[in-house]
């Protein structure tokens, strides 16, 4: 008895698994809406003032959202004789004169609205059928696109001497955003540390599916070309694309972490920006190079610089520093006079403040990438 038991609950878990991710039939929401629709029709024929016939509606939305276009031509039927049977039951509608008898009957309206969520809940669950994605899977499969990227765009942990860390914000608040990160560690025992920070042209949800395709293949490419070879490989991946809005920005660092010469390559990005810890001076730090997408056989120049003990390096988008009302100068100078407040302190923590205070209520994609080496 306990094995049967054990068995069943394990089978009922398995068919509750399957049925939230889309995998189980939908005979069992089937069953039940069309159980739903006799009832309401008893409830409009005993009650027709407290329950309208109008009712017949939420089974309709509850089938678009449940089921397939099949089932739901089965749910429609049922609902359709319902109808004819509470109009039979209920006598006929004899117009706007005599309101009492038009009260609780099955009037042009009742059919009008009863008809257009029908036709709305089949458009609905077409759409769905066609994408392959049922309601119930589709918030996790938008969740977990979303920890993926996350997981992509995080930074490897870095050798005692260095922080690094790194704050993002999308466009309006949405959970998709238009600028990634991917890093990793690379040459001789991990010593060199890459980091691509792209910007796709677009924002929020218009740019997050582009982004997603783009962070997977230059997390691909990373790390399995030589450092001066990325960009070139970048740009012939967007060209190959043929997307009407394809191109982006993006720089790539990369640094020597024993060392901590880096050198930076940029494809039409913001320049960064580097903090000399001996005079306390922000300096630009801006390489030469088109925009990914544009055109090929396109060249990327680099710039050398060194963070040493006490040095700290800014990489950002052109969200965080340029608006409508704010030019890119005016930005840079806004972004650095917030960061020098950090200076005595340390950046720790500081990404995601300096994103607040310098560029909070901008409608555009931001994020901010810190790389500091301890005095």
């Amino acid at each position: 008895m306990r094995a049967w038991c054990n068995r069943a609950r394990t089978k009922l878990r398995k068919a509750a698994v399957d049925w939230f991710r889309g995998g189980a039939s939908d005979w069992v929401a089937l069953g039940g809406l069309l159980l739903t629709v006799p009832l309401l029709t008893c409830a409009t024929v005993l009650t027709p003032l407290w329950c309208a016939p109008e009712a017949l509606v939420l089974p309709i939305i509850a089938g678009g959202l449940l089921l397939r276009p099949a089932s739901l031509l089965a749910l429609y039927a049922a609902s359709a004789v319902a109808l004819m049977i509470e109009s039979l039951l209920l006598g006929p509608y004899t117009g706007y004169a005599e309101h009492v008898d038009g009260a609780g009957r099955v009037t042009p309206g009742t059919v009008l609205v009863v008809a257009a969520a029908g036709l709305s809940g089949l458009l609905v669950a077409q759409f769905r059928s066609r994408v392959g994605v049922p309601w119930r899977r589709g918030g996790t499969m938008l969740f977990d696109l979303r920890e993926r990227i996350r997981v992509q765009s995080k930074l490897p942990k870095l050798p005692p001497g260095w922080h690094r860390e790194m704050a993002l914000r999308p466009a309006g608040g949405q959970s998709f955003s238009g600028d990634f990160v991917v890093a990793a560690r690379t040459g001789p025992q991990g010593r060199t540390l890459e980091v691509v920070l792209t910007d796709v042209s677009g924002k929020g949800m218009d740019a997050a599916s582009r982004a997603l395709l783009l962070s997977g293949a230059f997390g691909g490419l990373l790390g399995s070309l030589e450092p001066h070879a990325f960009l070139p490989a970048a740009n012939g991946y967007l060209l190959r694309q043929s997307w009407e809005e394809g191109f982006a920005t993006s720089v790539h660092l990369v640094l020597d972490l024993d060392s901590g010469d880096y050198e930076l390559l940029s494809a039409g990005h913001v320049p960064a920006m580097q903090l000399n810890a001996g005079t306390g001076v922000w300096e630009e730090k801006a390489a030469e190079g088109p925009l990914l997408g544009v055109y090929d056989g396109a060249e990327f120049d680099p710039v050398k610089g060194t963070l040493r003990p006490g040095d700290v390096l800014m990489l950002f988008t052109d969200g965080l520093v340029e608006t409508a009302e704010r030019d890119l100068t005016e930005g840079m100078d806004r972004l650095t006079g917030a960061a020098d407040r950090y200076v005595a302190c340390g950046f720790h923590g500081a990404a995601w403040h300096l994103i607040e205070s310098v560029a909070r209520d901008v409608n555009d994609d931001r994020a901010l990438l810190l790389l500091c080496r301890d005095p």
